[in-house]
C-alpha cells in the first residue's frame, strides 16, 4: 500500500477521468465533450503558417522559451486584450499551458490547505478538482439565469468567520450552465467584493464565442471595470477558439501577483511549448483569428439551434432550460426527484452520453441537472440523441409518478 498525499484524493478528478473517456468513446452519441469538433480545426491555415515560417523560427519551435511566454505572442496578446478594453498597460501577461494551469498557479500562489475559496454552483469541474487538490474548503454560491445570486453571496459572507482567499467565476457562457452574467449582476458582484480583499478569479474561456454580433458587448470582462476596489485576475484560453491541443492559456494580472506566478510556473514546467506559441502568434498576428472566430460562431450557433429545436420538439414538458447566447452548453433542469445519474446510466445502455449535474456541484450532491454540449458531435446525430434521452426521461417521470 502506497502512502499517497492528500492531494490525490479529489473526488472531482475521478469525474474528469470518466468525462474524458466518455467524450472520446467510439460508437457513442456524445453530448459529453466540452471541446470543439475535429472537423472545425484550422488545419489548412496552420499548415500554411508552418510552411511559411523561416528556418530560424522553425528551429526556435523546438527550443526552450522564456517562462513568461514567447515575447511576440505576449505582444500579440497585449493587442488582442487591449481590444477588449482590458488594462494591459497596468498589468502583465503570463502565458500558461492551458488556462487550467493558470487557475492552478493562482491557487498554489494564494491557497493553503484549509483556506476558503468561493465558487459558483454549478462550477467548472476542472477548477473544482484543482481547489480540492490544494486542500481548499470550497463554499459555493448559487447562480440563476442572470449570474451569481447576490443575496446568497452577501448572506454567505456575513456568516463566514474567515475571509475567502479567492472567488472563482465564469461569467461568459458559463460551463456548465451556459448563462451570461448581466451587466447589472456583474456590477453588483464587484460592489459586494469592493474593499473585501477577496481576489476575483475571472475565467473567460468562452467570451469570444457569442452567436450574434449584437451580443458582443455583453461579454465585457469585469477586469475592465473601474472605480471598484477589487483585485481581478483574468484568465483566457486558446482551447475553445483555436484548439485544445495547443495547450495555451494566459493570465492578466498585477505585477506583484505575476512575479510569484512566474516562479511557480518555472517550477512546474519551465515554459509552455514554444512550438505551439509560435504557431498561435502567427495565427493572431497574420490576421487569421477573426475570420476563424466568425466561422466558429456561425457553426456553433447552427449546432445550438439544432439541439435547442429538438429539445423543444422531443423533451417532456417538465424539463426546462435556458437557450444560450454563446459557448458550448445547454443545461437541462429535471424535476428534483429525478436523478441525472440514473438517467445517464440508462442512456449509456442506449449509446448516448452527457455529463451529470452532480459532476459540477462542488459538494458532489445536487443531481437534478445535466449538461449537453453541442460543440463536439456530428450535427446529424443530435436529434437521434435527444430522442433517446427524451424517451428515457419520460419513462423515469412515469415511474416516479406511479410510485407516488
Amino acid at each position: 500500500m502506497y502512502d499517497f498525499s492528500r492531494s490525490v484524493n479529489s473526488m472531482h478528478a475521478e469525474d474528469i477521468k470518466t468525462l474524458m473517456k466518455q467524450s472520446s468513446g467510439t460508437g457513442l452519441i456524445s453530448f459529453a465533450g466540452g471541446m470543439p469538433n475535429n472537423d472545425l480545426f484550422p488545419i489548412r491555415q496552420m499548415d500554411q503558417i508552418f510552411r511559411e515560417l523561416p528556418d530560424d523560427l522553425k528551429k526556435l519551435c523546438f527550443q526552450y522559451g522564456p517562462t513568461t511566454g514567447y515575447p511576440p505572442l505576449v505582444a500579440s496578446l497585449q493587442k488582442f486584450l487591449k481590444n477588449k478594453d482590458l488594462p494591459v498597460d497596468r498589468n502583465k501577461i503570463l502565458v500558461t499551458t492551458g488556462s487550467l494551469q493558470a487557475i492552478s498557479i493562482i491557487t498554489q500562489e494564494f491557497v493553503n490547505e484549509g483556506d476558503v475559496i468561493l465558487t459558483e454552483n454549478p462550477c467548472f469541474v476542472g477548477a473544482i478538482s484543482i481547489f480540492e487538490t490544494y486542500g481548499a474548503k470550497i463554499i459555493s454560491i448559487p447562480i440563476d439565469k442572470n449570474g451569481i445570486d447576490i443575496k446568497a453571496l452577501k448572506e454567505t459572507l456575513s456568516h463566514l468567520k474567515v475571509k475567502p482567499k479567492l472567488f472563482y467565476v465564469t461569467p461568459n457562457f458559463h460551463n456548465p450552465a451556459g448563462i451570461i452574467y448581466t451587466e447589472e449582476r456583474r456590477r453588483a458582484l464587484m460592489e459586494v467584493l469592493s474593499g473585501s480583499d477577496i481576489i476575483l478569479l475571472e475565467d473567460d474561456a468562452y467570451g469570444d464565442l457569442y452567436f450574434d454580433d449584437r451580443d458582443a458587448s455583453l461579454v465585457r470582462p469585469m477586469k475592465t471595470y473601474k472605480n471598484y476596489d477589487v483585485e481581478v485576475i483574468y484568465t483566457g484560453s486558446f482551447s475553445k477558439i483555436i484548439g485544445p491541443g495547443l495547450r495555451l492559456g494566459y493570465m492578466l494580472t498585477s505585477p506583484e501577483i505575476f512575479d510569484k506566478a512566474e516562479s511557480i510556473k518555472q517550477a512546474l514546467d519551465a515554459c509552455t511549448s514554444n512550438f505551439m506559441q509560435i504557431l498561435a502568434n502567427q495565427f493572431l498576428s497574420e490576421g487569421y483569428l477573426e475570420p476563424y472566430l466568425s466561422f466558429l460562431r456561425s457553426e456553433y450557433k447552427e449546432r445550438k439551434e439544432i439541439l435547442n429545436n429538438n429539445l423543444i420538439k422531443h423533451m417532456p414538458s417538465q424539463i426546462s432550460w435556458n437557450e444560450p447566447k454563446g459557448g458550448f452548453y445547454i443545461w437541462l433542469k429535471l424535476p428534483q426527484h429525478i436523478s441525472s445519474t440514473e438517467i445517464f446510466e440508462k442512456c449509456l445502455q442506449k449509446g448516448v452520453v452527457f455529463v451529470t449535474g452532480r459532476t459540477f456541484d462542488p459538494h458532489n450532491v445536487k443531481d437534478d441537472r445535466l449538461r449537453l454540449s453541442f460543440s463536439n458531435m456530428a450535427k446529424e446525430d443530435i436529434e437521434k440523441g435527444v430522442i433517446t434521452m427524451a424517451e428515457i426521461i419520460a419513462q423515469q417521470l412515469t415511474r416516479s409518478k406511479a410510485k407516488v
